[in-house]
């Protein structure tokens, strides 16, 4: 079920809310956990009810395998298994499960081209959501190993790994980043101010996705999957619009996620930060998702010697990062390219630091943000020979050019030179120059003219769904 769908808007939220705190208001409060955890799994379930077993088995084997590594980091049990062994079993399993599902298929196939094999697909689909529930039982996992986290209510475990507005595509959360919100009985009554705060952000992540993302994504498409050449500025319109797609629809995710979880009294943590505003790749990873690039730095880079070591090993610790964060968002070579790419400008960057040199903070903006749209066009292309075109475009290599036909927008009232330009230069002000929407999550109070100004917008929003054909988040299929 999507965030971005009238089911989800008109009926399960409000439905879900409504139930949830009903019960907690007659003082049922583990049946308002038990339902909440029932709706989670029919908004998984929503997609294909036939991988609803998977998720299951996965709580119920990292919940076993998490309290016993709790139990062991308390000193309250000496048996034979050392924790050591349990945690790497139930990393294993993990993964085990990730690379089957994700992968098989893509080893697969590049087994098959290097041995001039016949293809033969194994026909796995992708399980949604794998990637997210993943990562998040890992980190308990290591946190129960470390002494940071136990929990020996099979419940409220499920509630951690399944609580719907983190569920799809994150944010990738600690178990003590939100459950003891849930055991607050301060939290188990509606708060108004955070209603309204949810609601608030929920309307500006709606608008961001149907009004501005899937807006950008008519042109994105156009360059990059209906044509075979792109003049200079063809390329540069497909490739920036992706450039603005992929952040309205990722913010406006991330927007609605935080926002839902706080209807329910759930502060998420912050994961998305006006990333565009960066002026180094180093800074831009802090920005943009920002708890993946946690769980990379400390399940990852950290274990690998970080930068605690020599500083040939930094930069293999560096690019072994980043190719696998390339990795994990898909089975492609394209993504283990865009992931390089990135790993060697962290590389570039910690070498500029060690001169003690510097840039102006406009040029060193400028540099950044154009790296990262050169490389959103491989993490976009489905193909290398399809990246390849659009780079050569944009190099001016397949002649200059105005626009075609393909590239009309907004209901198609968009499509001259001046009007696509101007949508761009909107785009990018937005981005730089307003605040971001965690200030809505930062205790601020909403007034009266905001609330009619949010509301507004989130109507606006909703119309505008109702007259289109709804999309996917990008992040829903990694």
């Amino acid at each position: 079920m999507l965030f971005n769908s009238l089911e989800f808007i008109l009926v399960f939220l409000p439905v879900a809310f409504l139930v949830y705190f009903g019960l907690n208001r007659i003082r049922l409060a583990v049946a308002g956990k038990s339902w909440l955890v029932l709706a989670s799994l029919v908004f998984y379930a929503w997609w294909n009810v036939a991988y609803l077993p998977l998720i299951l088995v996965s709580i119920l084997v990292n919940y076993a395998l998490g309290g016993a590594l709790a139990k062991r980091a308390a000193g309250a049990t000496r048996d034979a298994i050392k924790a050591e062994w349990l945690l790497a079993a139930g990393v294993g399993f993990n993964l085990g499960l990730l690379a089957y599902y994700k992968y098989a298929d893509f080893l697969r196939d590049n087994f098959g081209r290097l041995f001039d094999a016949p293809p033969v697909s194994l026909g796995i689909v992708l399980p949604l959501a794998i990637s997210f529930f993943t990562f998040t039982q890992i980190a308990y996992l290591v946190d129960s190993y470390r002494g940071r986290a136990k929990e020996y209510d099979l419940l409220n475990y499920t509630l951690f790994v399944t609580f719907f507005p983190h569920l799809i595509a994150g944010p990738i959360v600690h178990h003590g980043e939100i459950m003891p919100q849930f055991k607050a009985a301060a939290n188990l009554a509606r708060r108004y101010r955070n209603v309204l705060g949810g609601l608030a952000l929920f309307s500006v992540g709606l608008a961001k996705k149907v009004l501005i993302a899937d807006s950008f994504a008519v042109w994105a498409t156009a360059g990059f999957d209906q044509a075979d050449t792109l003049n200079f500025t063809e390329a540069w319109v497909s490739s920036l619009s992706y450039t603005f797609q992929i952040y309205f629809d990722f913010s406006g995710y991330t927007d609605m996620a935080l926002g839902a979880a706080l209807l329910f009294n759930i502060r998420m943590p912050f994961n998305f930060d006006s990333p565009y505003r960066a002026t180094n790749i180093q800074d831009f990873w802090r920005r943009w998702h920002m708890t993946l690039s946690r769980f990379l730095r400390d399940y990852l880079y950290i274990p690998l010697g970080g930068s605690r070591v020599a500083p040939g090993r930094v930069y293999v610790n560096l690019a072994t990062t980043f190719v696998l964060g390339g990795l994990w968002h898909g089975a492609s070579w394209m993504f283990v390219l865009w992931g390089g790419l990135h790993g060697a400008a962290m590389m570039l960057h910690r070498i500029w630091q060690r001169t003690g040199l510097r840039m102006s903070p406009v040029l060193a903006w400028l540099l950044t943000f154009n790296f990262i749209n050169v490389t959103w066009v491989f993490f976009r292309a489905q193909t290398l020979e399809d990246a390849l075109k659009m780079l050569r475009g944009m190099a001016g290599l397949d002649a200059m050019g105005g626009l075609g036909t393909r590239f009309a927008g907004w209901a198609g009232l968009i499509d001259s030179h001046f009007e696509i330009g101007a949508a761009l230069l909107a785009a990018l002000a937005l981005v730089l120059v307003r605040r971001n929407s965690n200030v809505l999550l930062s205790g601020t109070r909403l007034g009266m003219r905001s609330a009619v100004t949010y509301g507004l917008l989130g109507a606006v929003s909703l119309l505008a769904l109702m007259a289109s054909k709804y999309s996917e988040f990008i992040y829903f299929n990694f």
